[in-house]
């Protein structure tokens, strides 16, 4: 786990992708498809797009076992080729910066998933009520769940 400057702990995953960094950035800032890759997303609802189209608000559904939560988005970083990046509120609370930075790799681009803890108290306690157990260790559900979503990101794109 790293520190970022002035930022929550940050935790990151990595994975070479054989497709290049503007073919992964697309993908990944078409939010909506987060719901192929993600163990814990189910569905992800765009609300808002700007004059390009792209995302730039949008409601994540989540699921762990039987319990179902939501979460809203906001970009603030759409970098094509470089950097995607959300932060995530509950009920006005806020949860997490999650992103994903791509960089040059021998056969590809390398992709990295990064998430920052940013819950409040009031968040921890939202967490608990609808993610159960996992809300007090969630950097290693996180970091478990980063490793599948590469996986699965990597195996999509490189099957196109």
């Amino acid at each position: 786990m790293t520190r970022a400057a002035g930022h929550a702990p940050e935790i990151a995953e990595q994975i070479t992708v054989a497709a290049s960094a503007e073919t992964v950035y697309a993908a990944v800032a078409e939010v909506r498809r987060m719901a192929r890759w993600s163990p814990e997303c189910v569905a992800v609802w765009v609300t808002r797009r700007d004059d390009g189209g792209q995302p730039r608000r949008f409601v994540g559904w989540n699921r762990r076992g039987p319990l179902l939560w939501f979460t809203t988005c906001r970009v603030v970083t759409a970098t094509p080729g470089s950097e995607f990046a959300f932060d995530v509120t509950t009920f006005g609370q806020p949860v997490a910066r999650w992103g994903y930075r791509f960089g040059e790799a021998d056969g590809g681009t390398q992709v990295t998933e990064y998430w920052q803890d940013r819950r409040n108290g009031a968040a921890h306690l939202l967490g608990r009520i609808f993610t159960g157990k996992v809300a007090g260790d969630r950097p290693t559900a996180n970091r478990n769940g980063m490793r599948e979503t590469l996986r699965r990101l990597k195996r999509e794109l490189e099957a196109a």
